[in-house]
């Protein structure tokens, strides 16, 4: 990401999110950049529709809203995914997309599996991806 987005992001971000705790203003700030980049690399003809109001990012793909979570699995915060359905019903969302966002090079996808399966996450997104931030590698995984 070049240095002059990354600033009009953040910028963005102090301007909307003046209420926020520097905590939050730095996961915000995270979770605008991953959305970001993710859409660079994934399809550049999405639109972001509302990423302030809460950590499932909203988009527009070619008319469908859809949501996007992104977790990271090193820092392990729970997921209350009654709350992305309830989300995803509120906002009319189409689908659910949930992306792991990795740093390092990954060949082997079994710890995610393994998430996956252990808080039954394919039950309640629609898609669910890897994604390498530094090599803007995108794997689908459903």
């Amino acid at each position: 990401m070049e240095l002059k987005v990354f600033q009009e992001l953040t910028e963005q971000i102090d301007l909307e999110c003046f209420y926020m705790t520097p905590t939050q203003l730095e996961e915000k700030t995270i979770q605008l950049i991953d959305l970001h980049h993710f859409i660079e690399s994934y399809n550049q003809s999405l639109k972001v529709i509302d990423y302030i109001n809460h950590p499932i990012n909203i988009i527009e793909d070619n008319g469908v809203k859809k949501g996007i979570l992104f977790y990271d699995l090193k820092h392990d915060l729970p997921l209350d995914l009654s709350t992305s359905e309830a989300f995803k019903n509120q906002h009319q969302l189409q689908e659910l997309w949930f992306v792991f966002v990795e740093e390092d090079h990954i060949s082997k996808f079994n710890k995610h599996i393994d998430f996956l399966v252990e808080n039954s996450i394919e039950f309640f997104f629609n898609r669910i991806f890897t994604f390498n931030f530094f090599q803007s590698i995108i794997h689908t995984l459903k």
